[in-house]
């Protein structure tokens, strides 16, 4: 089997997402990219999660988009991902899932507030939220489209891909990523459980605020960046 590792990884990433509890049925899919080899991997659309292999897991080519190995269709989502990875070039994994709590607030069109420090231990900033799509970009290349919204909210926000490494698609869902597709996990468990906080904070307190900029810095710095100590090293 060709570009064994890379499949491996993004079907143990599939498998880790349900687990989570961030998926049902099949409303997620993760995928990893290989830049030497020019190659990204995807879940195949609409396959279940019980019966995924690796052998399953189409090979895409980052360039045209074509799939060079794998007799499955891709993800109906690889379009975004793709054009995710083109603009992103640091990401090495991206995870798009529906869950619960991350729905709601890209349902709301509302950002994901950063109220504390377990926000701040994996997001430096508030998880944006992205503008609507048009009609045009609905009814033309929407999966391609959805990845330039996403594009567009960070570079008008000057958010850092690896400082803010998520978002919420107006009226769509969360989009989570990282420097591996492990990391992606991650960020997209944090994302759902950060949701999850907020949502309950603001019942309890409607009028919580963000948390205080120099907190928020400490921790999101101590775990990541050159100066990070947090850990074993």
């Amino acid at each position: 089997m060709k570009y064994t590792e890379l499949r491996n990884r993004v079907l143990q990433a599939n498998h880790d997402i349900v687990t989570a509890g961030l998926v049902l049925l099949t409303w997620g899919n993760a995928s990893a990219v290989d830049r030497k080899a020019g190659v990204m991997a995807i879940k195949p659309s609409g396959v279940s999660y019980e019966t995924l292999s690796a052998e399953s897991i189409p090979v895409i080519a980052l360039d045209s988009g074509a799939v060079v190995d794998g007799a499955y269709k891709p993800s109906s989502d690889t379009a975004t991902h793709l054009e995710l990875y083109r603009q992103f070039t640091a990401l090495g994994g991206i995870v798009h899932t529906h869950s619960h709590y991350a729905v709601c607030f890209a349902q709301a069109e509302q950002p994901i507030p950063c109220l504390g420090t377990t926000h701040a231990d994996h997001f430096l900033t508030e998880v944006p939220v992205t503008r609507r799509l048009t009609t045009d970009e609905i009814e033309g290349e929407y999966e391609k489209n959805t990845g330039t919204v996403i594009v567009e909210r960070f570079g008008s926000g000057g958010y850092d891909p690896l400082h803010s490494p998520g978002v919420l698609v107006a009226q769509h869902g969360p989009f989570a990523w990282g420097e591996s597709v492990e990391k992606a996990v991650e960020n997209a468990v944090v994302l759902e459980e950060v949701a999850r906080m907020a949502l309950h904070t603001r019942l309890i307190a409607p009028q919580a605020d963000a948390a205080d900029r120099n907190l928020v810095e400490r921790h999101f710095f101590r775990k990541h960046g050159a100066g990070a100590y947090y850990g074993q090293g």
